[in-house]
């Protein structure tokens, strides 16, 4: 049983990339890596994803690399390989693309950390913008809001561009957190400031042509469509998507920007986890300098460090990764963590954006990711690494909220008091109109000569057996 997985996945991993290698040879079990299987498929069987690539690697070896399910949810739609199916990978952009751009120019010394961004960027001013550094940008500490929706004002790429230079800061630079696409958006145009061209060609020439990541990228050529896992069926744009980016901003800002816009497939990420796992450097080519890739990866405020975010069993990190673990994850349905004291990567790409079956897909990716990084930690078999039990059972076993939202005991006291308040305010209107239709029947046979002030102070009596409406409430965000 293990030969064929073996052979499936040397099959599926490409002669150039990381070599394949079984898991009891870098200290895994094969028996709990056979977890994953079983998480993957639920996810797609529940409805959350048409497919899925899972690549795990472990001491500059791929252990696993398996494609599940299909591009989408027809049967004659192709299967999934994990070399050859490319994603849309989302806000992995911001860390593969923005931030590695980033730690480049560091290592150069062209882009320092806590130099204001208006200094590279002469047009983000105004409102306490001069205030804020590249340091914070990285850390979403910049004070810029979420978003903006600049797909339903601009009509070009320049005009996205000003909208996001325009965009007003929502709180003092380093005083707070909002993770923030405006701010990854900047951060990529101090990038081409300072390196003088676009960003997609400053990647490819630096970073994925030396890597040799063929099929990474912005902006797919057409000739790779057939192999792209399709996204959004019914976006803004008004037609299904597969090729374009599906983030809406990104698409405005021409399809090349800090936040997303990134494809690619997860043999090609592979071999950038391994990279950093390396400490910059992967087949003879040095991309970042060792104590970058340690700098731009420690803790550098709450769960955020340079760019990347760090494993606090959250957003896909699982229970069980080490603290020094980092990561991030995007919209589609795609993320990668790496632990450098397991000296492993865990990659997972999916398009759970397409026509999604469940009715909480977010739900599902949630789940899948977490339990994906907890079965490849459980796997490890080293002495001082090793968990002796492994769970009666995963995330994607109980599937809670999959399908309708968990109901915690909070709610359901809160549920309960407010069903209890409903019976009263129906017993009180009972009572009211019974006490309402007392009154008219005695109002009925009282003589006709009673003066309208008596009339009037009957019409307040009968007023003030009714319950008084709910007070008007002020609206909240959720």
């Amino acid at each position: 049983m293990f030969l064929a997985f073996l052979i499936a996945a040397a099959i599926a991993t490409h002669s150039d990339g990381l070599p394949v290698k079984a898991p009891k040879s870098v200290g895994m079990s094969a028996e709990r890596l056979a977890t994953i299987d079983r998480v993957i498929q639920r996810g797609i069987t529940a409805g959350g994803f048409p497919g899925a690539s899972v690549i795990v690697g472990r001491k500059g070896a791929t252990v696993v690399s398996k494609g599940f399910g299909r591009l989408g949810w027809t049967k004659d739609s192709p299967l999934v390989l994990p070399d050859r199916t490319i994603y849309d990978l989302a806000s992995l952009t911001k860390v593969i693309g923005t931030t590695t751009a980033a730690m480049m120019l560091f290592d150069e010394g062209k882009l320092v950390l806590d130099e204001k961004v208006t200094h590279y960027v002469p047009g983000f001013n105004g409102g306490q913008k001069e205030d804020v550094t590249v340091r914070q940008l990285l850390m979403h500490r910049g004070g810029l809001p979420a978003g903006r929706e600049l797909w339903r004002h601009a009509r070009t790429p320049d005009e996205a561009k000003q909208l996001v230079l325009d965009a007003p800061l929502e709180y003092r630079p380093g005083t707070g957190f909002v993770y923030s696409d405006l701010g990854a958006d900047i951060l990529g145009m101090v990038v081409e400031n300072i390196a003088g061209e676009r960003m997609d060609s400053f990647l490819q020439r630096r970073v994925f042509g030396p890597l040799g990541m063929t099929d990474t990228g912005f902006l797919p050529n057409d000739s790779l469509v057939y192999r792209i896992a399709p996204t959004e069926v019914t976006p803004p744009r008004g037609y299904p998507l597969k090729g374009e980016v599906h983030d809406e901003n990104a698409y405005a800002l021409g399809g090349v920007a800090g936040h997303a816009g990134l494809f690619g497939t997860a043999g090609d990420l592979s071999i950038f986890a391994q990279m950093l796992l390396n400490g910059g450097t992967y087949d003879g080519n040095r991309i970042i300098a060792d104590s970058t890739v340690k700098l731009f990866t420690a803790r550098a405020a709450g769960s955020r460090a340079l760019g990347w975010e760090v494993g606090e069993g959250q957003h896909g990190a699982g229970t069980y990764l080490g603290e020094n673990s980092y990561g991030h994850t995007g919209f589609t349905g795609t993320s990668m963590w790496i632990d450098p004291e397991r000296e492993m990567f865990v990659i997972l790409l999916t398009n759970r954006v397409h026509a999604a079956r469940a009715r909480r897909p977010s739900k599902v990716i949630a789940d899948v990711r977490a339990d994906l990084a907890d079965a490849a930690a459980l796997a490890i078999t080293d002495e001082n690494l090793a968990v002796a039990e492994m769970p009666a059972s995963f995330r994607a076993d109980k599937a809670l909220g999959w399908n309708r939202p968990v109901r915690t005991a909070k709610a359901r006291k809160s549920n309960g008091s407010k069903r209890s308040t409903s019976t009263v305010h129906a017993s009180t209107k009972v009572a009211a109109k019974s006490s309402a239709a007392k009154k008219k029947a005695s109002l009925a046979q009282a003589p006709k000569k009673t003066t309208a002030k008596k009339s009037i102070a009957a019409k307040k009596s009968i007023a003030a057996t009714k319950p008084a409406g709910p007070a008007k409430k002020k609206a909240t965000h959720g």
